[in-house]
């Protein structure tokens, strides 16, 4: 998209403004995933991302439509649901790989991602199969 003059037009230069760059997002994720079982501050993930605490939040949730509490959150349903997938674990031992507090913090916080607990997801895999 580029104007006459061949430069972008002023919105779609704002836009990518509020993002964080390829690299920064890259990294914050990465250090997300790596950190799922005990979690980052978002002070630590801004620092890596050379932003501010403020700064870095409102550019993740630009460029991604979440905050990153909410994108960690998403990740760690995400690998809940891969340990229920793929294994017999018990409960506690998936929420505390996946660091939620309790097996309880799990559950609620699975609920409200997937609309079910985690052992009527679990039953509803295994009866599909």
């Amino acid at each position: 998209m580029q104007n006459e003059k061949g430069a972008a037009p002023i919105n779609v230069i704002c836009i990518a403004a509020g993002q964080l760059r390829p690299w920064q997002q890259r990294v914050a994720k990465q250090l997300i995933l790596d950190n799922l079982d005990t979690g980052i501050s978002v002070t630590a993930l801004a620092e890596a991302c050379a932003l501010s605490r403020s700064h870095f939040t409102r550019k993740f949730k630009e460029s991604t439509g979440v905050s990153p509490q909410q994108w960690l959150r998403q990740q760690r349903v995400q690998r809940s649901k891969a340990l229920l997938a793929s294994s017999t674990m018990p409960l506690v031992d998936i929420a505390a790989e996946c660091g939620f507090y309790d097996q309880s913090h799990f559950c609620r916080t699975f609920m409200k991602a997937e609309g079910m607990t985690p052992q009527t997801w679990q039953q509803q895999l295994q009866a599909a199969a």
